[in-house]
C-alpha cells in the first residue's frame, strides 16, 4: 500500500487528478470507478480544468459509480447521477452511454444489484477505483459489520452517514435513507484503487485502515488485501497515524 501525505485539500486533489490522469491517457479504452460526496469534488474540479485548457479527451472513458441512493431517479437534482452529470459528465467528452451509475428507482432492486453486479464482474473489475472513506471507515456506502465478501447490495444508512450527508438535501424530510452500494468484493476487483482522505474528521478512520486490525467493523480495512492501493491525505487526515502509528 502507498501512502502519499499532501499538505491540504487542494494539492491531494491535484495530486489524484494527475494520476486518474495518467490511467486515461495509457489506454485506448480505459474504466473508471467513480465515487460521490465532498471529498472527490476537488479531484472532478481539475479534471474539467484540464479538459479545457488542454484538451484532454475522454471518449474512450467509461466509469462505474459506487452507489446511488433508494428512490430518486436520475433526473433528481440530489441524485448522484445528477451530482456527476454537473460536476464531471457534461463538462468533459465522456459519452453518457459509457457512464454507469446503479438504478434507485428501479422496480426490483435485487435484480439491478445482480445487473450492476455482472456489469462489472464481465469488464474484470475496472482499471482505477477511486474512493473516499467515512468517519466511521465505510467504503461506497459499505457501512461497519458489511461482509468483506459482499457484492452490490441495498443498504441502511447509519445515522452518522446521513448526519454527513445532510447538507446536499434541501428538505431532510426527503433525505434517502437506503442507498444502493458496489459491494466490498466488486470494489476488491478493481484492478488498481485509490483512497482519497482529507481532514481532521477522516483520522481516527484511516488510522484504523493503516494500523488497525483487517475487521469487517472497518470496512475499509478489508483494502489491505488489495495489492495494488494508493492513499493521498492531507496532513490533518494522517494526524493520528503520524503521531501514534510509528
Amino acid at each position: 500500500m502507498k501512502i502519499i501525505e499532501v499538505a491540504d485539500y487542494e494539492e491531494m486533489s491535484r495530486v489524484s487528478a494527475q494520476i486518474i490522469l495518467e490511467k486515461v491517457k495509457s489506454k485506448e479504452r480505459v474504466t473508471l470507478g467513480l465515487a460521490t460526496g465532498s471529498t472527490p469534488l476537488g479531484t472532478y474540479k481539475e479534471l474539467v480544468r484540464d479538459h479545457e485548457e488542454n484538451g484532454t479527451r475522454f471518449d474512450h472513458v467509461h466509469t462505474y459509480n459506487l452507489d446511488e441512493y433508494v428512490g430518486l431517479t436520475s433526473s433528481d437534482p440530489e441524485s448522484y447521477h445528477s451530482y456527476m452529470c454537473e460536476h464531471l459528465f457534461n463538462r468533459v467528452s465522456i459519452p453518457l452511454d459509457q457512464t454507469n451509475i446503479p438504478n434507485g428507482s428501479a422496480e426490483e432492486l435485487l435484480q439491478e444489484c445482480l445487473r450492476y453486479d455482472s456489469l462489472i464482474e464481465s469488464i474484470g473489475g475496472v482499471d482505477l477505483q477511486l474512493l473516499g472513506i467515512g468517519q466511521n471507515g465505510h467504503i461506497g456506502f459499505n457501512e461497519p459489520g458489511t461482509s468483506f465478501s459482499s457484492k452490490t447490495h441495498v443498504v441502511d444508512l447509519t445515522p452518522s452517514t446521513l448526519e454527513a450527508n445532510a447538507e446536499y438535501f434541501t428538505d431532510l424530510s426527503k433525505q434517502p435513507t437506503r442507498a444502493l452500494t458496489m459491494g466490498i468484493s466488486i470494489i476488491l476487483q478493481s484492478k488498481e484503487i485509490l483512497l482519497l482522505a482529507s481532514g481532521e474528521k477522516k483520522q481516527d478512520a484511516l488510522f484504523h485502515l493503516l494500523r488497525g486490525e483487517i475487521t469487517e467493523t472497518v470496512p475499509a480495512s478489508a483494502l489491505n488485501m488489495h495489492g495494488n492501493v494508493t492513499i493521498i491525505a492531507d496532513s490533518q487526515a494522517l494526524k493520528l497515524v503520524n503521531s501514534l502509528g510509528k
